[in-house]
């Protein structure tokens, strides 16, 4: 019976790129796993992809009798609906523990780093399993997004150590130079949909029974969305109704001045105010120096509710 893995709803790169280096090495130690996805890919995930010359897992969004793998996430909202109805055998993960729950012990590696695909390679070199070099390229790239080419507040040293290792392998020198072409890459807007961009990076939270979710756009230049904020607004509004969010903010994050503007479409904006210690214009808010949802943004906004 294999076993399948992936990432989070809205599968970033870092959750694409880990379900195939995960079912690789798990391939290798004699476990049949295929890498899967549960939603579309980005830009960037595409371009990592074409690079390394990847293939693109299959979709799939039920697991019911299943035996899976989960990486980058270990929170139901993020899971198919059906979660509970699979066998989860372990957790591949970089984020605060979620409330999935299993009836069978598992495996599970959860690190504070930088990046899930930094975990996968610290158990290529637990189980002494060789990189290949296309999928040596594709992890390092993934962490390279991940850590905002190492300047975002989650990167470690165990991260920069494993991208070095990675670009050797891969064949990369300047791999900062190939991160900055996957940034230009994911920050494309134009033909991009409202629902597109309010999603690329999009994840849902219970936060102590209010349902919150937060999407993330990084780019080189976020000016390039000041004629899209109305619409982007406005198909905020329909996501909160659609999904029965209390709130929902869209961090856009600019890499090269590091910063986000925060937009905010909530029940109670105050509580938002509070946890930044700012005060909403129109709905919008600048938050100098976040780069990270994870470490920046959702223990400050969690607390809240």
């Amino acid at each position: 019976m294999a076993t399948y893995v992936f990432g989070h709803t809205s599968p970033d790169s870092d959750s694409i790129v880990g379900a195939i280096s995960l079912s690789y090495l798990k391939n290798q130690l004699g476990e049949e796993c295929i890498p899967t996805r549960q939603g579309e890919i980005s830009a960037e995930t595409e371009f990592i992809l074409n690079k390394f010359g990847g293939t693109l897992p299959e979709l799939k969004t039920s697991v019911a009798g299943e035996n899976v793998y989960l990486i980058d996430f270990s929170d139901k909202a993020q899971a198919p609906k059906d979660i509970m109805e699979a066998t989860i055998l372990g957790i591949v993960d970089h984020h605060k523990l979620g409330d999935l729950t299993t009836d069978t012990p598992l495996e599970c590696w959860i690190r504070p780093i930088g990046c899930s695909n930094t975990v996968v390679k610290e158990m290529y070199d637990h189980y002494n399993i060789e990189i290949p070099k296309d999928i040596a390229g594709m992890m390092m790239l993934a962490i390279l997004s991940d850590t905002v080419i190492f300047k975002s507040p989650t990167c470690t040293k165990v991260d920069t150590k494993a991208v070095k290792e990675l670009a050797k392998i891969c064949g990369i020198e300047e791999y900062k130079e190939l991160a900055m072409e996957m940034f230009i890459a994911k920050s494309a807007v134009k033909g991009a949909t409202a629902r597109n961009l309010n999603t690329r990076d999009y994840k849902e939270f219970d936060m102590n029974g209010t349902k919150v979710g937060i999407n993330q756009l990084e780019m080189v230049d976020i000016t390039a969305l000041d004629d899209r904020i109305e619409d982007l607004f406005e198909d905020m509004q329909k996501l909160k109704e659609e999904s029965g969010l209390h709130t929902i903010l869209v961090l856009l994050t600019d890499i090269m001045i590091e910063g986000s503007k925060l937009l905010v479409i909530s029940d109670d904006p105050s509580k938002i105010e509070a946890a930044f210690n700012t005060k909403l214009e129109n709905s919008q808010a600048w938050l100098p120096g976040v780069l990270s949802r994870k470490k920046q943004v959702i223990p400050f906004v969690q607390p809240q509710f």
